[in-house]
């Protein structure tokens, strides 16, 4: 879900409830205690440079029970961070505090709630990755009338093997 995206849904929903990939919500007390920019460049295990930017949420479960973010909240904070910071239309990350540390998620839409997605780790150059399986290898014709017969004619060097 990109920030447009999530602007154009919020305004549909009432409460504001996240779910978790689980199926249980984030306590309706929770806080958005930050909206940002996360900019990373990188190299691949292929070599090519990458750039990537998100946007950026940050869900806090707070002990204050009395309050309740409601959508229209969200958008108007949403819309500060986008002047203040000069946001663009990227993807949305969601890190929230689970029981092992804090956890990154993408962001979906539902029938009337948000979705934290599962995040995944994958290979970036698969041409480049030699793990067998991942990538199909580019292989070179070979014309079999030069191929020598027997076992005798492969000699280093030749092209055989």
């Amino acid at each position: 879900m990109t920030l447009h995206e999530l602007k154009a849904f919020l305004p549909g929903v009432s409460p504001l409830l996240f779910q978790l990939p689980d199926g249980t919500c984030v306590p309706a007390h929770f806080h958005v205690t930050e909206v940002g920019e996360v900019a990373k460049t990188f190299v691949d295990c292929g070599g090519t440079l990458r750039r990537e930017r998100k946007v950026s949420l940050q869900l806090w479960n707070a002990n204050d029970y009395d309050h309740r973010l409601h959508p229209e909240k969200l958008v108007s904070i949403l819309e500060l961070a986008e002047r203040q910071l000069g946001l663009s239309d990227d993807e949305i990350e969601v890190e929230y505090q689970g029981d092992n540390g804090i956890v990154k998620f993408g962001l979906a839409a539902g029938a009337d709630r948000l979705l934290l997605t599962q995040t995944n780790t994958a290979c970036l150059a698969l041409e480049a990755c030699g793990v067998p399986g991942v990538a199909t290898v580019a292989k070179s014709a070979v014309n079999l009338k030069n191929l020598i017969t027997g076992t005798s004619g492969c000699t280093p060097g030749g092209g055989c093997c």
